[in-house]
């Protein structure tokens, strides 16, 4: 496995891959790996003939100075995890190397950030399109692969493949979860002991709020039930818990169906730090 810091290096790389055929599969993150990132490299590697694995932290889509400083960078240990998934390639710039002038170009996707993360975070998706419309020219894949834990940032991604007419497919696979039900995230190994202990109650409210839309509550019913829910741990504060049409990520007026399956998503800051998770709920 090859560790690349320098766009041409990538991009020559993949053009030659290309020139031979081989089948690319791309799996960007911005490190501090965990077994969620490693399942998406081990499917990539099931279905490609070759894999690429970008690790950039990248500071367009942080609208949080703080967040940005102290998300964890740990690249050498990030490699070792990646030994013996089936990753053929590393790529790990600099932010020089990814934004050698300032990028000027914003990108507006409607109503699907007019939501949720993107209306606490402004600009987060601007600069997530940014960094991923680079990624995908210098790695040239013919699949690229999402996890279901950031649903509205793969609602976005699969936006900017159709506007911007990328020829690849995009793969969302489903969120891994600990023992005890958190979905895992970089940002966990922030958590402190404490914090780490009431952090499963998010995944329960998820579940919770499920079940409540199952057993006929409207959406907004189910909702206030779930962040009801949620005040007994005082620990935790809530940002937001929506239950939304999983494909438009707008608010649902009506419980799930076969034609609109439902996505329940939440984000809460607890010790300092910023957990998202969702739910998709279905008929059945």
């Amino acid at each position: 496995m090859e560790i690349l810091e320098t766009a041409d290096a990538l991009q020559t790389l993949t053009e030659t891959w290309r020139r031979e055929g081989r089948r690319i599969g791309f799996v960007p993150t911005m490190g501090a790996l965990h077994e969620g990132h490693l399942q998406l490299v081990r499917s990539a590697a099931a279905e490609n003939d070759v894999v690429v694995v970008s690790i950039f932290v990248n500071p367009t889509q942080f609208n949080n100075a703080d967040d940005f400083k102290f998300y964890p960078r740990t690249l050498e240990s990030d490699a070792e995890l990646l030994q013996g998934t089936g990753a053929a390639v590393i790529f790990a710039p600099t932010v020089e190397q990814m934004y050698p002038r300032p990028s000027v170009v914003r990108f507006d996707f409607g109503p699907l950030e007019r939501v949720m993360e993107g209306a606490k975070r402004p600009g987060h998706f601007n600069g997530v399109a940014t960094v991923v419309s680079k990624l995908f020219h210098l790695s040239r894949p013919h699949r690229a692969y999402f996890g279901q834990k950031d649903w509205q940032q793969v609602a976005v991604v699969r936006q900017l493949l159709a506007d911007l007419s990328f020829d690849l497919e995009l793969v969302s696979c489903p969120t891994i979860r600990e023992d005890d039900g958190l979905a895992m995230s970089s940002r966990n190994r922030r958590l402190r002991p404490e914090a780490r202990a009431v952090a499963p109650r998010l995944y329960e409210a998820l579940q919770l709020t499920a079940a409540a839309l199952h057993a006929g509550s409207s959406p907004g019913e189910a909702q206030q039930q779930g962040a009801e829910w949620l005040q007994q741990f005082p620990d935790i504060e809530l940002e937001y818990l929506e239950v939304a049409d999983a494909q438009t990520l707008q608010p649902a007026w009506a419980g799930p169906s076969a034609e609109q399956p439902l996505v329940i998503c939440l984000a809460a800051w607890l010790g300092g730090v910023r957990l998202i998770d969702n739910v998709l709920v279905g008929v059945g």
